[in-house]
């Protein structure tokens, strides 16, 4: 049983114990009302009504019909409402002046926690101002003050709806984090477990390629040296965490989408704590990145290497992507746009501008091309 239910089921408790209660002090004052032969309708309602919602609320969880529970709790508000407001045709007037318990007592206090479980704070002093003002309005029609013993009770009233809004949204958001930490071990004792695998197969088979053909040389020597490629590439794979592992916030480490493009001519430096941004800004960042890797693939020798550089500074973070390449002439950037070749204008400078950041790039003939992306962190309000 999860904390949710939990916490309908306490309700639920709450709910018939509290309408004992109220039976209780009904029979106890019978002889004192005005009307007592009024009272006992106004209890089988009570009555039912508990029953009817305990039932309804557990059926409504059960099918996972939200919009089934949120009418339902509008109407636990109008009913126990209504039941209020008949103490006044059933009580003396003299009894609602000195402050007498109205037929519900803390009955009404259970339609406080229910909307404090699902609307949280707000949703519980809504729930508590609902029902104050019908017994400040009851009071009222026969007094010029209202009594000690009806402020105690709205102030409780509002306690209730406060405090159980509080502890249940801290409840439901402990047990989340819980829930997305043990996926998280459960996901990483897997990859554990085939990366154990893999190591004792795949990635033997693939060094022992590569070894022998590089001793080969040739076209062998070739096929020895995509295999280390994929070597390195595999072992990155298994051994980096998803991004979605890393933070449930809606945040993404963009550590994890940067180490993917690990190879044996590519290598990626990064800080050894999560370097998190928003799950858009992060793809953005890793889709320019993997534009200009696309650009070295196409305009630079095979033998090219390049190196990955993440830094994070708080509020931007710094990827910069620099390789040995034979650089890019004088114009030729100029070239591309005018002639239509968008990949660096709008693939790598497009995306990062969007995201309101930079775009530096150092080249020289013969000296290799080093880009700098700059992305600021969104500020959390």
């Amino acid at each position: 049983m999860n904390v949710e239910s939990a916490l309908w089921r306490a309700i639920a408790v709450f709910r018939g114990v509290s309408l004992c209660y109220a039976a209780v002090l009904i029979v106890r004052n019978d002889a004192g009302y005005a009307r007592p032969w009024a009272a006992w309708p106004v209890l089988v309602v009570m009555v039912l009504w508990t029953a009817f919602t305990i039932h309804a609320y557990r059926l409504a969880a059960w099918r996972g019909d939200e919009r089934r529970r949120r009418a339902l709790a509008v109407a636990d508000l109008v009913i126990p409402a209504l039941c209020l407001l008949a103490t006044g045709f059933v009580e003396y007037q003299a009894n609602l002046f000195e402050g007498r318990a109205n037929l519900t007592v803390s009955w009404v206090a259970a339609p406080v926690m229910v909307w404090a479980l699902m609307g949280g704070v707000r949703g519980g002093l809504v729930a508590a101002t609902v029902l104050a003002v019908p017994d400040l309005a009851l009071r009222g029609l026969y007094a010029d003050h209202v009594s000690a013993s009806t402020v105690n009770g709205i102030v409780l009233l509002y306690m209730v709806g406060a405090v159980i809004g509080y502890m249940a949204r801290l409840a439901l958001d402990s047990e989340a984090r819980l829930a997305r930490a043990i996926a998280v071990e459960t996901a990483t004792r897997e990859r554990e477990r085939l990366a154990r695998d893999i190591h004792d197969s795949v990635l033997q088979v693939l060094a022992l390629v590569q070894r022998r053909g590089g001793e080969a040389g040739g076209e062998a020597a070739e096929l020895g040296r995509l295999a280390g490629e994929q070597e390195a590439a595999l072992r990155t794979l298994i051994g980096a965490p998803r991004p979605e592992e890393i933070s449930g916030s809606g945040d993404t480490d963009l550590r994890a989408l940067l180490t993917a493009h690990t190879g044996a001519r590519i290598q990626v430096s990064a800080p050894a704590t999560p370097v998190t941004l928003p799950g858009p800004a992060a793809r953005e960042v890793a889709a320019a990145v993997s534009a200009a890797l696309d650009n070295v693939e196409r305009h630079c020798p095979p033998e090219t290497s390049v190196w990955i550089l993440l830094e994070d500074d708080g509020d931007r973070v710094t990827v910069s992507v620099r390789d040995d390449g034979p650089g890019i002439p004088e114009g030729r950037m100029a070239e591309a746009v005018s002639s239509g070749r968008l990949g660096l204008d709008q693939s790598i400078r497009g995306r990062v501008r969007d995201l309101g950041g930079t775009v530096e790039i150092t080249t020289a003939p013969g000296a290799g091309t080093d880009l700098e992306l700059t992305i600021p962190r969104p500020r959390r309000s």
